[in-house]
């Protein structure tokens, strides 16, 4: 699995406002819907409004690419020119990669 964390700020609630299009469009629910996508989820900042967290997780990188090169990017990129959000990106890989790390994981 891999996860990015996209961090998407802006300024009086832009950030808010991208996300409540996303979803009210229903493009959240068709990226959900992508083969591959397993979380795709997002989170407002308590400490800073103007920020949402992103959670993208996808099942590996050819489900990422697919992602990539679907229609959807071209939607995804309006809005964020729409809203002039900026970014910042985190990738991670799933703990399933490194299977000892298990025995810390209180499930």
């Amino acid at each position: 699995m891999l996860t990015v964390n996209l961090r998407y700020t802006g300024a009086n609630g832009s950030a808010r406002a991208f996300v409540c299009e996303m979803t009210d469009t229903g493009t959240v629910a068709a990226i959900r819907a992508e083969p591959g996508n397993i979380r795709y989820e997002y989170y407002q900042s308590i400490e800073d409004p103007e920020t949402v967290l992103l959670i993208d997780s996808w099942r590996d990188q050819a489900a990422i690419d697919a992602h990539h090169a679907s229609p959807m990017m071209a939607v995804i990129a309006a809005l964020r020119e729409k809203y002039d959000l900026h970014m910042t990106v985190e990738r991670f890989v799933g703990i399933g990669e490194n299977e000892g790390d298990r025995r810390f994981i209180r499930e």
